[in-house]
């Protein structure tokens, strides 16, 4: 094997002098730690496996330390490993050299004997670090009792030192509960126009930028949807509506800066029906007149004998044919908050399949899962989203929608949430999956008294160019079509590259919502397109999607990325998050202080853990809790397979609980 340079981490522990066949090399096994950051790097599926066995300080050498985190690095972002990329990314960090250089990550994909032991050698190199640490800690301690000069301080801070290291001793775990800061809002990704309104409404309110933030994506996506097209490859276009949902607790002034975002939408849709009022009341006068021209010429028709007859009825009926054939436009619509799913198929078919849900509060999902009607009811909203094509024929009613395209705006309650999640409808049809979510963290408790105001320019320029986009595409019947420059395409490929291995049922980061994820792609194409509407105002139909435009999506794919796992994990929908609280809790229920993998799982509910499986991933998210611990017996003889894993328990799971 390629050698490598010797470790230092042990270089300060002088060993243990005048005991005979103490061996003083630390106990270690080079090709078990060479044998997993290959089979690593060789079958990425075994990564979470190992993961679930050992921490990458493990290693006795810190080189396979460097590599292996540089692995888990590369697998978080959903890129792929081997040797040639994660070369390339330790060659960029500045560690290529110090782990031996690209001919070494090479010579341990070739020492690999077979993928699937990986675990098995993980193990090895865990029970191997346990000794090595019990050793270190022990070693300190000898050293400073015999040490003549030691103080009683420095025999108590080798003591300190020395239970940190111990294997026995627990830290206090990690509530299941605990979620990682989510990030903010990326407001400087959006339109001057655009970000500095919500920098101001989010000032003036005292609010988290993200609800301005997400609200203004869906301001965009109501001006420009039904209207606008993104072209990616192929057959694959995807239309510029959005379903946004952002959750507050109450009292977090959500109200107000509701109706500061949509307040040019509403302006916008009363300069509309100001200017269609003039041909529908002609349309009307028009239609009006036909049918009183057709019924006269029927009834004339009707007394009338012989020949003359015969010229009279075909004369009424080309004037009721006539008649028949003028529209009367209905007067234009934008906006819907308390509809009925048949109220908004309805004002669909008559606004050309276009139509905005924007309310600020939550009381759509119960009329989806129908509140009035009694029977859910979320078709309309299912296509309205994709533009999928929708005929309803009811005895009272026949509407056909060729290319809908609904965007829904809410501001609601995190309980909202929660509740939504329960409704199994909605997650089975694929409606949760739709949506962006935002969970910002309040500010409520940390608001200044006297915030700076919107300022009057920042206000009106908002405003004047939301309703000037919103009437210059309301005359658009065929949708203009967003095509993207090379350098765009390339970079939505990558990033398309980068989250479908985290689809994975199996170790991938969003494999408990690949339902949502799988249409993460999509979304970013979207708000692709609605952030270069927004950045070319009056030519943006005629040029490409730069690259830069589709980086600022990306990132803010990624940010409704972070909040939708929250979300999801507040809905309940991490299956192995649920099965991790089952098992603490049956932890607790028994006090064990150990106990094995069989007996565990003899104790828990099959319709929940219906194989070992099912437990084995609760059980690893509880270690990384650090409520368990898993602990592999000494081999009895060298045939055989390996014996089976031991959880320990914390302390602290096993007290009786008040």
């Amino acid at each position: 094997m390629t050698p490598e340079p010797a470790p230092a981490q042990y270089g300060t522990v002088v060993p243990m002098r005048g005991t005979p066949g103490v061996d003083s090399t630390p106990p270690q096994d080079l090709e078990a730690e060479q044998a997993i950051v290959g089979a690593m790097m060789l079958a990425p599926e075994v990564i979470t496996e190992v993961s679930a066995v050992m921490d990458p300080a493990d290693h006795y050498r810190p080189a396979h330390e460097t590599i292996h985190l540089a692995i888990l690095g590369l697998h978080a972002q959903g890129m792929p490993v081997d040797p040639i990329t994660l070369g390339h990314h330790l060659d960029q960090v500045g560690d290529l050299n110090r782990v031996g250089g690209r001919a070494y990550l090479h010579t341990l994909v070739q020492t690999v004997p077979t993928t699937a032991h990986a675990a098995h050698y993980a193990e090895i190199v865990h029970g191997l670090a346990r000794r090595r640490r019990s050793i270190e800690a022990g070693t300190r301690i000898v050293q400073a009792g015999m040490a003549p000069d030691a103080t009683e301080e420095d025999l108590r801070e080798a003591l300190a030192l020395g239970t940190e290291t111990l294997p026995g001793v627990w830290a206090d775990p990690i509530p299941l509960n605990h979620q990682p800061k989510l990030p903010t809002f990326p407001t400087h990704v959006l339109p001057s126009w655009v970000r500095e309104f919500v920098d101001a409404v989010a000032e003036e309110t005292q609010t988290p930028p993200d609800l301005a933030g997400a609200l203004a994506l869906a301001v965009l996506a109501t001006a420009a949807g039904g209207r606008v097209i993104v072209q990616l490859r192929g057959r694959w276009r995807e239309p510029t509506n959005l379903f946004v949902v952002v959750a507050l607790p109450p009292g977090n002034r959500k109200s107000a800066v509701f109706s500061a975002m949509t307040a040019p939408l509403r302006i916008a849709e009363k300069l509309l029906v100001s200017q269609a009022s003039g041909r529908i009341a002609e349309a009307e006068v028009t239609a009006k007149m036909a049918r009183e021209a057709a019924d006269k010429a029927a009834a004339q028709a009707a007394k009338a004998d012989g020949p003359e007859r015969d010229g009279l009825t075909a004369e009424a009926i080309a004037l009721a044919q006539a008649a028949d054939s003028l529209e009367v436009p209905v007067s234009p619509r934008l906006l819907a908050d308390d509809s009925t799913p048949e109220t908004v198929t309805t004002l669909m078919s008559e606004q050309g399949g276009r139509l905005s849900v924007m309310s600020a509060e939550g009381g759509i999902f119960d009329i989806i899962a129908g509140r009035y009607s009694g029977t859910p009811n979320m078709e309309v909203f299912l296509k309205g989203h994709a533009g999928d094509w929708l005929r309803v024929d009811r005895r009272t009613r026949a509407e056909n929608i060729e290319a809908p395209a609904l965007t829904m705006g809410l501001a609601v309650q995190p309980d909202v949430l929660e509740d939504i999640g329960k409704n199994r409808g909605f997650d089975g049809r694929g409606l949760l999956a739709r949506f962006l979510y935002a969970l910002p963290e309040s500010l409520v408790g940390y608001r200044k008294a006297d915030p700076d105001p919107v300022p009057d320019h920042v206000a009106e320029r908002y405003e004047r160019t939301v309703t000037a986009l919103t009437l210059a595409l309301a005359d658009w019947t065929d949708p203009a079509v967003l095509r993207l420059t090379p350098e765009a395409e390339q970079a939505l490929g990558a990033y398309d590259q980068r989250i479908e291995p985290q689809l994975r049922a199996r170790g991938g980061r969003l494999g408990h919502v690949t339902k949502w994820a799988s249409k993460l792609v999509g979304a970013t194409a979207r708000i692709a397109g609605l952030l270069h509407l927004g950045q070319h105002l009056e030519e943006g139909y005629t040029r490409p999607i730069s690259e830069a435009t589709m980086n600022a999506a990306i990132e803010v794919g990624e940010y409704f990325t972070q909040h939708a796992l929250t979300v999801f994990d507040l809905m309940g929908a991490d299956a192995t998050l649920s099965r991790a609280r089952s098992l603490l809790a049956v932890l607790e229920d028994n006090g064990w202080q150990s106990v094995t993998r069989r007996d565990l799982f003899a104790k828990l509910s099959r319709s929940e853990f219906p194989t070992v499986a099912d437990l084995e991933p609760a059980a690893a998210l509880l270690e990384e809790h650090g409520y368990l611990r898993s602990e592999t017996p000494p081999r009895t003889g060298k045939r055989g397979r390996p014996p089976a894993p031991r959880y320990l328990i914390h302390p602290h799971v096993r007290e009786p609980k008040a």
